[in-house]
């Protein structure tokens, strides 16, 4: 059964919150506060709130969330990400999730975070299994 769909540990809501909230990251620009006195929010428009910040709550809430998943969720995000990088299909399933708990440690936050376009490739990888995100953002946004 070489064509059978792999059973995921992580359900389609986690992984399409953990979308949303990357690309809620991904969005933020560069952090340009400066140290100056005199600055106020009303002449800077507001503008940190856009900006990728050390103390950014996106941030914070994303990382928290992924570090509360059991090792299994944590393996299979990776391996989604991988899934839609375009690393393997979906034959490759178990070979790439075997990877993926072999290298797993307590950093699998700040790993994923680090991957450009993880937003993507994670609806890449759910498209591979026949779901999406789609009802997902709409309850949401």
């Amino acid at each position: 059964m070489a064509d059978a769909i792999p059973t995921l540990s992580i359900s389609t809501e986690k992984i399409c919150f953990v979308v949303l909230k990357a690309r809620e990251f991904d969005v933020k620009d560069a952090d340009t506060s400066s140290d100056e006195d005199g600055s106020n929010p009303a002449d800077d428009r507001m503008v940190e709130v856009l900006e990728n910040r050390p103390d950014d709550p996106v941030d914070q809430e994303l990382v928290a969330f992924i570090e509360a998943m059991s090792e299994d969720e944590q393996v299979d995000l990776v391996t989604l990400t991988w899934l839609g990088r375009g690393d393997g299909g979906l034959e490759d399933w178990d070979d790439l999730r075997a990877e993926a708990a072999r290298v797993h440690n307590r950093r699998t936050a700040s790993y994923l975070l680090g991957i450009p376009l993880l937003p993507d490739f994670l609806e890449e990888a759910l498209a591979a299994f026949g779901r999406s995100c789609e009802e997902f953002e709409e309850d949401r946004l």
